[in-house]
C-alpha cells in the first residue's frame, strides 16, 4: 500500500470517516464508542447500517438507537479534528419529532413511582440496587 493511501486515514477524497464524525459532532463521547455503536448496528446512515469506516459528507442523514429512544439528526457540515462544542453543535440538525404528550406524561410518573431513599441513607444495599434495576428494566 502506498503512502499516500494509508495515510488518508480519517479523510478521503469526498468526506469524514463516521467514527470520527460521530465523536467530533459530539453525539458520542469517544470515537471508540462511536465505532463500537457502528458495528453493533446502532448507527444508520441514510437509512442503512454503516460500519465505522463508511465515508460520509454533508446532506447525509443519521438515525442514532440510544438508551434513551431513537435519535435523527441530518449532516450540515463536516470537520475532522475536535472543535468547541458551540461549533459541533452546528456541524449537525436533530430531525428527530419532539416526544408526544403521552409519552411525557409517561416518563413523568416513571420518575415519580421510582423507589428513592432518604438523603444520608448511605449507599444502597445490594438488593435495593437489583430492585431499582429490575424497575428500570435493565
Amino acid at each position: 500500500m502506498k503512502r499516500d493511501q494509508q495515510d488518508e486515514g480519517a479523510t478521503g477524497p469526498g468526506g469524514v470517516r463516521l467514527d470520527v464524525y460521530l465523536d467530533v459532532a459530539c453525539l458520542f463521547p469517544t470515537r471508540s464508542q462511536a465505532a463500537a455503536a457502528c458495528k453493533g448496528g446502532k448507527v444508520d446512515v441514510n437509512g442503512h447500517a454503516a460500519p465505522p469506516h463508511k465515508l460520509v459528507k454533508a446532506g447525509d442523514s443519521l438515525a442514532l438507537t440510544m438508551p434513551s429512544g431513537r435519535r435523527t439528526f441530518v449532516i450540515r457540515a463536516l470537520a475532522e479534528h475536535h472543535v468547541p462544542k458551540a461549533v459541533a453543535r452546528t456541524l449537525r440538525e436533530e430531525t428527530t419529532p419532539p416526544p408526544s404528550p403521552e409519552v411525557l406524561e409517561a416518563q413523568r410518573l416513571e420518575r415519580l413511582l421510582a423507589p428513592r431513599r432518604e438523603e444520608g441513607t448511605g449507599r444502597p444495599s445490594k438488593r435495593e440496587r437489583r430492585e431499582r434495576e429490575r424497575f428500570r428494566g435493565r
